[in-house]
């Protein structure tokens, strides 16, 4: 397997691998209450960016730290209309 971030698009959702020398994990994506409203060619982004955007909202300083510790930060962006450059 490559390292680096596959996203494999099935029937039943996405998959996300993400493997480096070091690390290795497997993210599943399906169709959930709060991902209806995303076609199913995005709703892995969907999913991603609404899950984090709701994690960091949650202030908690356990998960502030690992963001940290880890190097990861998050900040919602507007949403662009469709088709907008």
């Amino acid at each position: 397997m490559p390292y680096g971030i596959t996203l494999k698009h099935d029937q039943g959702g996405d998959r996300l691998e993400i493997r480096c020398m070091h690390q290795s994990g497997l993210m599943y994506m399906v169709p959930s209450e709060a991902s209806w409203v995303c076609s199913a060619e995005h709703t892995h982004a969907h999913a991603l960016a609404g899950f984090l955007g709701e994690l960091v909202k949650l202030q908690d300083a356990r998960v502030g730290e690992l963001m940290q510790r880890w190097g990861l930060y998050f900040r919602e962006l507007p949403v662009e209309e469709e088709g907008a450059e």
